[in-house]
């Protein structure tokens, strides 16, 4: 069965954004300037930390870099394979998504700050958190949402403003109705890592944002099969 289409997949990649940027904001505030959604970031900084430059961490990108693949790999097996048997594989690669995110809260909670934990016990949580995102790479590319990676906005923002009245780029869009889909795609990252660090700063525990994020994605998985037999009644 097809994920949901149009509005409703519109609606799902863009709340599914806000989620990444709450994640990363986690990722890299709490758990020590690494990012598990945004890998474009990590191999920079492995660069940079391996040049040795920035005081960056090498070891813990390393960690969000495999474990980004490993997750990556796992969700093209699994979702390629359900698809196969024509079975739900977008609700099933959130919910699958939602449990790695569980896992990871589970194994950063700790009284006080996240930063504290002990370097073993980091890095399970970072190494969790990428795998579910490289799992979550797969489902956006596969639902094929056009500007809506929900990891990803260098695309959407280059598309936004080359297609808008300062660019004037027709190849991109212009005077098409793209560029809400494109200004909501940008937005929603920023707004997930103003939240995301916004409840950090209030002194939220970075484990009860990590389970906040997989609460929501675990209702939506609950949510999205009722909108596909809506949208596709003739897939059952």
């Amino acid at each position: 069965m097809e994920p949901p289409s149009g509005t409703a997949l519109t609606v799902i990649m863009v709340c599914l954004t806000v989620a990444t940027g709450m994640l990363d904001a986690v990722s890299f505030l709490a758990l020590g300037q690494v990012f598990t959604a945004t890998q474009t970031g990590n191999l920079l900084f492995l660069g940079f930390g391996i040049a040795g430059q920035g005081g960056l961490p090498v070891l813990a990108t390393v960690v969000s870099l495999g474990a980004f693949a490993l997750g990556a790999a796992l969700g093209g097996r699994m979702e390629s394979t359900l698809a196969a048997r024509q079975r739900q594989w977008f609700p099933v690669a959130l919910a699958v998504e939602a449990a790695l995110l569980v896992a990871a809260a589970a194994a950063a909670w700790e009284s006080g700050p996240a930063r504290g934990l002990p370097p073993g016990r980091r890095y399970v949580v970072i190494g969790l958190m990428a795998v579910a995102m490289g799992m979550r790479n797969v489902t956006a590319m596969r639902a094929a949402a056009p500007d809506l990676t929900t990891t990803v906005e260098t695309r959407a923002m280059t598309a936004l403003v080359s297609a808008s009245p300062l660019g004037h780029d027709k190849r991109l869009g212009y005077g098409s109705h793209a560029a809400g889909r494109r200004l909501f795609s940008v937005s929603a990252m920023f707004a997930g890592g103003l939240l995301g660090a916004g409840l950090l700063g209030l002194g939220t525990r970075p484990t009860l944002v990590i389970l906040l994020v997989a609460v929501f994605i675990a209702a939506t998985a609950f949510v999205v099969p009722g909108l596909a037999r809506n949208l596709h009644p003739t897939d059952d």
